[in-house]
């Protein structure tokens, strides 16, 4: 869980008091953050130190496509491009993507939704496999 391991989400597009931010590192897939219906949406998540990643898990509801970055700097700006992925339309349950990093190295991820396949898109838990 990625809360215990010291990580915070430190910016998100969208805040929706009912679903904040928090509830994607909170590694419980029945709470969520969910946008506001505009694209791209994104989250930043800063992990407590320099952190070695070879996966990330998205577990989300109506994402189709995905970008995720990284940084290795203390503030959440100068990021560069890791990997992108189109996600599956999955009615009615969630969408679970183990997405491979490579065992890249990073103070920060951020997280940019490029299109849904609804105007709202929910991200449930993100995981990280060192």
């Amino acid at each position: 869980m990625l809360h215990s391991l010291g990580a915070k989400v430190v910016l998100a597009a969208s805040s929706d008091e009912n679903h904040p931010p928090e509830n994607i590192i909170d590694g419980n897939t029945k709470t969520f953050w969910m946008s506001t219906g505009m694209f791209p949406q994104e989250f930043v998540i800063r992990f407590a130190e320099p952190t070695t990643i070879a996966a990330v898990t998205v577990d989300s509801y109506n994402v189709k496509h995905l970008k995720i970055e990284k940084n290795m700097s203390q503030n959440a700006s100068q990021f560069e491009p890791v990997t992108e992925k189109e996600f599956e339309y999955t009615e009615g349950h969630l969408q679970s993507n183990a997405i491979s990093l490579n065992g890249s190295s990073a103070t920060h991820l951020r997280f940019i939704i490029t299109s849904g396949y609804d105007h709202f898109v929910s991200v449930h838990r993100v995981s990280v496999k060192n």
